[in-house]
């Protein structure tokens, strides 16, 4: 590939991937946009590890207390703050890889993947637009007072159920995960917190995923392509993440949005059109 688009799907996956935009589908649409061939595997596990080295250094306190938390459980101490975020990680990442499980083994994934079904305009742009709205109405009506370790355990739950949802192209984990929050009552700050803290393992398991099929198609070769794309990706995702994180914490989703409405938009303009 291109150095020009390795750069690109590594900023794009950077910049996207924890913002309420959904990252998948700038990766399937940027390919289409400029005409290059899809990246492939190989860079699509190393740009989402360059994201998981960002958010891991960007809420590092948050890891470490969830390490502590952890441990709290083990000892059978689950009043504790750290026991508190560490339980709600665990139960709204299990929905996510069952699921993601269940889709790989019957072949969902690859049906999601293909350019006839899972990568349409259409289906981006619905998953776009729908999933925009919802957004909307979660960050206008709902209150902004909780905070991630208030949330019960089926609170959590339900912001798991929602974050398999975005198995589906275009749904966007951390937009979907946002707005769960959100209807339950979190504050932006807190919703994004808790849907960030959710990426840790979700990119895990799907980068264990991808990985798997990297080695069963034999073609795990290691390649310089893949540092760059994870390194570029990893710095623009903490400037991602620092600029997210200190805007909302003043200001609404409505920006976002916006910019789904437009984009949804235009895909079903071309989809229909």
């Amino acid at each position: 590939m291109t150095a020009f688009h390795l750069i690109l799907v590594a900023l794009v996956q950077g910049i996207t991937e924890f913002l309420p935009i959904s990252s998948s589908a700038h990766l399937i649409l940027a390919p289409k946009v400029t005409g290059s061939i899809d990246q492939g595997p190989l860079i699509d596990v190393a740009v989402h590890v360059g994201t998981l080295i960002a958010v891991l250094i960007a809420f590092r306190r948050d890891v470490a207390e969830g390490f502590v938390g952890l441990l709290d459980l083990a000892r059978g101490q689950t009043a504790t703050k750290p026991a508190r975020l560490a339980r709600n990680i665990i139960i709204a990442t299990i929905p996510l890889i069952l699921l993601g499980l269940v889709f790989h083994k019957i072949g969902m994934m690859e049906w999601m993947r293909s350019d006839e079904h899972g990568r349409a305009f259409k289906i981006i742009g619905w998953t776009t637009l729908i999933f925009g709205i919802l957004l909307w109405l979660a960050d206008r009506f709902a209150p902004t007072r909780r905070s991630l370790e208030s949330t019960g355990w089926g609170e959590a739950a339900l912001v798991g159920l929602a974050q398999a949802v975005a198995l589906i192209p275009g749904t966007s984990r951390s937009g979907v995960t946002m707005t769960a929050a959100r209807f339950l009552g979190l504050s932006r700050t807190e919703a994004a917190r808790f849907s960030m803290l959710l990426a840790i393992p979700a990119i895990m398991a799907g980068g264990t995923i991808g990985a798997l099929e990297i080695v069963q198609s034999g073609n795990a070769q290691l390649g310089i392509d893949a540092l760059i794309a994870a390194a570029l990706s990893c710095i623009a995702a903490l400037i991602a993440i620092k600029m997210f994180m200190g805007y909302i914490a003043n200001a609404t989703m409505t920006p976002f949005v916006l910019y789904r409405l437009a984009l949804g938009g235009v895909l079903l303009w071309l989809a229909y059109g």
